[in-house]
């Protein structure tokens, strides 16, 4: 079946390609409004009126049936003029009503259409500032690309606006350089984490299921042990999953590491002592929707059995702005003191980063950019961060 798709500015364009080249009888399958592609998507006036058309398909016919019954009479050659005269103006008069209702549901249908597409219209019109210089009009369609938020676009675009020199704002170098300092200053993060010398210092990671927390503990007990030849130990309060804790037992035994499972605190309490001579205790935790405030509770309970000196959240770069913010919320219910940012490599921009930082207030301790084991993990840059986020950086 052959069916054909036509862009256009307006509907009337569209219909005419259509007409143009599936001829008169050809039926519309559907109608959309979509936006032009790439950076230019929105500039006003790049909104798109598509059809769907075909001249193979037949569309059944919203006349009622006894016009249609009429219609296959008259091409078998029956002519409706033989009938008593009585009944040929009956039949007469019921079709030109049919078709006056016809005709008034299309043009109601078509008066819509076009309210809705002018109303498009309108909205793209306004979706970009249209006295913004250049250089700024570029760098506001980069933050777009870059998954920023068109509200804090507007934001950041307007501080550079406000606060920059009038002859900077034609040079976009200089826009972009000014923007990333900006960027930079909205990201706190606190390094890697420090070990006092003769005092141990108990790690926790906790977040949501998915987000690489075993992983990432494996990478940092490798890099603590291995390269800077730390003391360190293992527990783990990750029952709910078998495959969790022999993944980490299996990275134990390759590094070398002593391991506990705890699943009560009273063997918390326990596994803690039994560590009291390593200088780093890193602690695996199970995955917890931050809507079940009861597992949120127990992990509470939990973390302050140990007496854990930090407790890291790690979240996943792939998940969205509005996902991050509610998921940190949920999460400062068990002290969390810092972030740590997973699967960098598998995201297209870091725009979700900002309002989380802004909302949680905590700081970015690391980064994981891949699976490998004890590479892939890098402590948080906010220089490098914000080039990330700008589109400047991979």
């Amino acid at each position: 079946m052959d069916v054909r798709t036509y862009r256009a500015r307006t509907m009337q364009e569209a219909l005419h390609l259509v007409r143009r080249e599936l001829g008169p009888h050809a039926a519309v399958l559907q109608t959309r409004d979509v936006r032009a592609g790439g950076l230019f998507r929105l500039l006003p006036g790049m909104r798109r009126v598509e059809v769907t058309a075909s001249a193979e398909v037949t569309v059944p016919s919203r006349m009622p049936p006894r016009t249609r019954e009429s219609d296959r009479e008259q091409g078998a050659g029956l002519d409706l003029t033989s009938r008593p005269p009585n009944l040929a103006a009956a039949a007469t008069s019921d079709d030109q009503e049919y078709r006056r209702k016809f005709r008034d549901e299309l043009k109601g249908q078509i008066t819509d259409l076009q309210s809705m597409v002018e109303d498009l219209c309108r909205r793209s019109q306004t979706s970009v500032p249209h006295d913004l210089p250049r250089a700024l009009f570029h760098l506001f369609t980069d933050l777009i690309e870059a998954d920023v938020s068109e509200e804090l676009a507007r934001e950041l675009i307007e501080r550079i606006r406000t606060e920059s020199p009038g002859d900077e704002l034609a040079d976009e170098v200089l826009v972009k350089a000014r923007i990333a300092r900006m960027v930079e200053d909205e990201i706190h993060v606190n390094g890697p984490i420090a070990i006092p010398p003769g005092r141990r210092r108990l790690v926790a990671l906790v977040g949501p299921t998915g987000v690489g927390k075993t992983t990432t503990i494996a990478k940092l007990a490798a890099n603590y042990r291995l390269k800077e030849k730390r003391k360190v130990g293992l527990i783990t309060v990750d029952t709910y999953r078998i495959a969790a804790v022999e993944q980490l037992r299996t990275y134990a035994d390759i590094i070398d590491l002593p391991m506990s499972v705890v699943s009560t605190p009273r063997e918390m309490r326990e596994a803690v002592a039994r560590m009291s001579d390593l200088e780093l205790v890193l602690m695996d935790t199970a995955g917890r929707s931050p809507r079940d405030e009861v597992k949120i509770q127990e992990l509470k309970s939990m973390l302050s059995e140990a007496a854990a000196d930090e407790v890291h959240l790690v979240l996943s770069g792939t998940a969205g702005a509005a996902s991050l913010v509610r998921t940190a919320e949920q999460f400062a219910a068990v002290g969390t003191t810092t972030l740590v940012l997973t699967k960098l490599d598998e995201v297209s921009g870091l725009g979700n980063l900002l309002p989380l930082l802004r909302s949680c207030k905590l700081p970015l301790s690391y980064v994981t950019n891949g699976q490998n084991v004890p590479d892939d993990i890098e402590p948080a840059d906010s220089r490098r961060l914000a080039r990330m986020v700008l589109g400047m950086e991979v």
